[in-house]
């Protein structure tokens, strides 16, 4: 039997990463997008010691035309992919909405926003037309309520939110399946990109609280595409056990 293909964007580090190890111990075969190519290839190996075969992509998700010449550069059963799952994304800057950085916020909806429908527009036809396959994003907490100085992070995954269902919904009459997966904390580099490398800062974030981590994440999306055929997980929301919300969040401070 052909094994799967997985096309995991973003993933060079924390939950796409995860995800690149978890989909090859499970069977599949990769193709593995990110920016760095030295953390690319580190994720190959690691794949590849697994026992997938790897393709890698290095490009930027923003960058619509590179999109386009990466997905092009596909051939053979490379083109036939299982599973995408629109993983690259960040956020930056924890300001008022009123004070924040706009350079800051054109990544994150170029990024968040735009390179998730660029990379699905090149994919999801493919998959309509074998009347198969699987689209996971990775959403957010945040795109259920926005928190305080989360102003345009937070929009930026209720705009997944919302693409995430129109497209379940567009492709209702086939056997493509749409699942959001939304997080609450991960410790991952999240934080640090955040906060612009600082690291103190970030980890301050999960001061008091086991967070979660990026292999929880890996596990549920596996889960979703694991699940039978006539089963589709459309929405996950993972919070560590003792955050409630994107804003409520129960830590245990030493004195």
């Amino acid at each position: 039997m052909e094994r799967k293909i997985a096309l995991i964007t973003g993933a060079t580090s924390g939950i796409g990463e995860a995800c690149a190890r978890k989909f090859a111990q499970g069977g599949y075969d990769l193709i593995l997008t990110g920016r760095n190519e030295q953390n690319l290839q580190a994720v190959k190996e690691a794949a590849e010691s697994a026992g997938a075969q790897v393709v890698t992509l290095r490009y930027d998700v923003r960058d619509r035309q590179a999109c386009k010449e990466a997905v092009a550069s596909l051939s053979g059963r490379w083109t036939k992919i299982d599973v995408l799952v629109n993983n690259a994304g960040l956020a930056l800057g924890l300001d008022k909405e009123y004070m924040g950085n706009m350079e800051d916020w054109d990544t994150m909806i170029d990024t968040n926003i735009k390179g998730l429908l660029t990379m699905t527009r090149l994919i999801v036809p493919g998959m309509v037309e074998r009347n198969h396959g699987h689209v996971i994003n990775i959403g957010s907490v945040a795109g259920d309520a926005a928190y305080a100085n989360g102003n345009v992070y937070c929009a930026t995954k209720a705009a997944v939110k919302a693409i995430t269902d129109g497209l379940r919904i567009d492709v209702a009459d086939t056997s493509v399946r749409v699942t959001n997966v939304k997080p609450g904390l991960v410790e991952t580099n999240f934080s640090v990109v955040r906060f612009h490398g600082d690291q103190e800062r970030a980890d301050r974030v999960y001061d008091g609280i086991r967070p979660l981590t990026g292999d929880d994440i890996a596990d549920v999306a596996f889960y979703a595409a694991s699940a039978p055929e006539h089963v589709q997980i459309a929405e996950v929301l993972v919070l560590a056990t003792h955050q409630a919300s994107g804003s409520i969040i129960h830590r245990e401070i030493e004195d």
